[in-house]
């Protein structure tokens, strides 16, 4: 793989089980790669090794006068420089396409990864950790593999010089032999102390990030609150405390880049200390010293290499197991468990009922489903699951769903709704949307949550997304009641902008006001008009007015077409077909909204924010108002 061919047609299937697997992986998917690497850098590094041997043979054939002798050594001294200037060149190009290429698939992965699981990741994982894990790790990971070809070409030379050295002074090469590797493993003890203090490092830079992060974002009700400077002034601690992560990290890598600047030198100054007494003694040559003491000189520079391997796997160990940790996790837990499946699982026919196992609910194809629950939050994950992503930690997934009135068994999905914990997950005509290939699935539910985002571009772009083809935009428009949107832009559009599909929307929208931002966003959901459409409090941000005509253009675009809204909205609530009451996780109640107004306390609660004193007045109220009409349908 070539730099000029990224990005992957396929980054293939990652082995996520633990970060060293994962390096392994990574490693075995750039054999080729790594193979050109060590070529080049066994060439480069050998000719940095024989460079001490031709110059002793120089000092030899001067002391010893011989014409013949130096020209020999004069082209011994040409190959050798061309060996460490071509390998030099194509080991850093090729070692540095590794890094690149490698950082380039663990990117896709992530990214694929990002896409696979929508808004769950930030669920799962923090997001400082997910900005981490995409930009800094995946840095040091491709800087390990990076480092791995010139480290074993090093080891390679290593050795080559300590052999050669045996057999060229053999008094000198046992030094030699022994030192190196004393040199070389000095640092392994101090490596798991530096590593740990780096992690805590980059814990400490990823929470500031995290915190960043949430104070722009944040940033408009800060200044409204005038809470900035408080949110200042914890950032400002924050980055202290990753300053202070930093020098202590620091400090322990400069102890262990002393060990080996000290340590060499000693072996130096050793070597030639007892090779002047060799040579004193007669035992050595002068030439034999010079080219011990220079291939000893030209050690350190392999031996820089022994520290940065040790230092790029410190680093990208924890790196691998972050980025390993977010390659593993799956659309749902019911589909982490499952075993794989060698043959693809078709999509349901049109028209199939949707159906969630865990909570009992029923959207029924065709109809306009509104679904109230208590908890927003249970609306969310609900909502997520809904779209095929169930939530760790929803405590609907650990509630029984076959019992309560509202339960809706015996819908003709084959699931045993009273086992939640073995149901898969929501299921579109009998066919679990877990089991489906991911496109196909959002191609079948799309879900849109209670905070859309905007993209930065023009309004066209914006409703540039995969469609149908059957709504057209200004029909989404229309129905999402954005008269007002559209005149806003065009307001503050560049003068020759004619046509507000023209105009451009800030970043994130913010030039616009919330409810503005929301009637876009679900005028953008209705034009992909998607088999099932899934809306979690798509009016929220709206006033009464404006919500009523949306509800009615919602129902009137997606007729005959199924339509699940979870919302507490009365006006949103009595224009859907059938209205389904959640409580503690499964379904309570199913009626239409004037139904469950009249018989149902809890869905009351809800719907008009009662207390509980108002429940039992507005209870006895209802029970003194029907006694009343049955004694009238009886006297007459």
């Amino acid at each position: 793989m070539q730099i000029s061919d990224l990005p992957y047609p396929d980054p293939g299937v990652p082995d996520a089980r633990s970060g060293p697997r994962f390096l392994l992986w990574l490693g075995r998917g750039q054999l080729g790669g790594q193979l050109k690497s060590l070529c080049w850098g066994v060439l480069h590094f050998t000719g940095v090794a024989a460079l001490p041997y031709a110059v002793g043979l120089g000092v030899d054939a001067v002391v010893d006068r011989e014409p013949n002798g130096l020209l020999l050594v004069g082209v011994l001294l040409l190959v050798t420089g061309v060996a460490i200037s071509v390998g030099d060149a194509m080991l850093h190009r090729t070692a540095v396409t590794n890094w690149i290429t490698a950082a380039a698939r663990v990117q896709q992965l992530l990214a694929r990864k990002t896409a696979e699981l929508g808004s769950a990741l930030t669920r799962r994982v923090a997001a400082g950790e997910v900005v981490a894990v995409s930009t800094g790790d995946v840095e040091k990971i491709g800087w390990f593999v990076e480092a791995v070809s010139r480290f074993l070409a090093a080891v390679f030379s290593v050795v080559l010089v300590c052999v050669g050295l045996l057999f060229y002074a053999p008094e000198l090469g046992v030094v030699v032999a022994i030192g190196v590797p004393v040199i070389a493993l000095a640092s392994l003890p101090l490596l798991p102390r530096a590593t740990r203090r780096a992690d805590v490092q980059r814990e400490k830079a990823g929470k500031a990030t995290e915190l960043a992060s949430d104070t722009v974002a944040g940033l408009r009700v800060l200044r409204g609150i005038g809470g900035e400077e408080l949110f200042l002034g914890r950032y400002r601690e924050a980055s202290q405390e990753v300053r202070k992560a930093a020098v202590r990290s620091a400090r322990m890598w400069a102890l262990i880049s002393a060990i080996q600047v000290v340590l060499p030198g000693a072996l130096m100054i050793t070597v030639v200390w007892y090779g002047a007494t060799l040579v004193s003694e007669g035992r050595i040559a002068v030439g034999e010293l010079v080219a011990a003491f220079s291939a000893v000189a030209t050690l350190l520079y392999q031996l820089r290499h022994f520290q940065e391997i040790a230092m790029a796997y410190s680093f990208s160990r924890p790196s691998a197991q972050r980025a390993a940790r977010v390659l593993s996790l799956s659309r749902t837990d019911a589909a982490a468990e499952r075993p794989a499946r060698t043959d693809p699982v078709t999509a349901p026919a049109a028209g199939g009922d949707l159906y969630d196992p865990r909570t009992g609910l029923l959207a029924p194809t065709g109809r306009f489903t509104a679904v109230v629950c208590g908890d927003p939050d249970l609306a969310g994950r609900l909502a997520e699951r809904l779209g095929g992503h169930p939530m760790d930690g929803d405590p609907a997934s650990d509630a029984g769903s076959g019992s309560g009135a509202g339960a809706e068994a015996g819908t003709g999905s084959g699931v045993d709704a009273a086992d939640p914990a073995g149901a898969p997950s929501v299921l579109l005509g009998g066919v679990a949307l877990d089991e489906l290939e991911l496109d196909t699935a959002r191609s079948l539910v799309l879900v849109q949550d209670k905070d859309p985002v905007l993209l930065s571009g023009t309004l066209r772009e914006l409703f540039d997304v995969p469609a149908s083809g059957a709504v057209e935009s200004a029909a989404a428009l229309d129905a999402a009641h954005c008269a007002d949107v559209l005149d806003a832009l065009l307001q503050s559009a560049p003068d020759g902008v004619e046509d507000p599909m023209d105009a451009r929307i800030t970043e994130r929208g913010r030039s616009l006001s919330g409810g503005q931002r929301q009637r876009l966003a679900l005028a953008r959901s209705l034009v992909t008009d998607p088999e099932v459409l899934v809306l979690d409090e798509p009016t929220s941000a709206v006033d009464s007015h404006t919500e009523a005509r949306i509800a009615d253009g919602i129902a009137a675009l997606r007729a005959g077409r199924t339509t699940v809204v979870l919302a507490s909205s009365p006006l949103l609530l009595d224009r859907a077909d059938r209205v389904v009451l959640i409580d503690g996780g499964t379904v309570a109640a199913v009626g239409t909204h004037r139904e469950l107004l009249r018989r149902e306390p809890r869905y009351r609660a809800v719907v008009t924010r009662e207390t509980d004193e108002e429940q039992r007045l507005g209870g006895l109220e209802l029970t003194e108002l029907t006694e009343a009409l049955t004694e009238i349908e009886e006297s007459a």
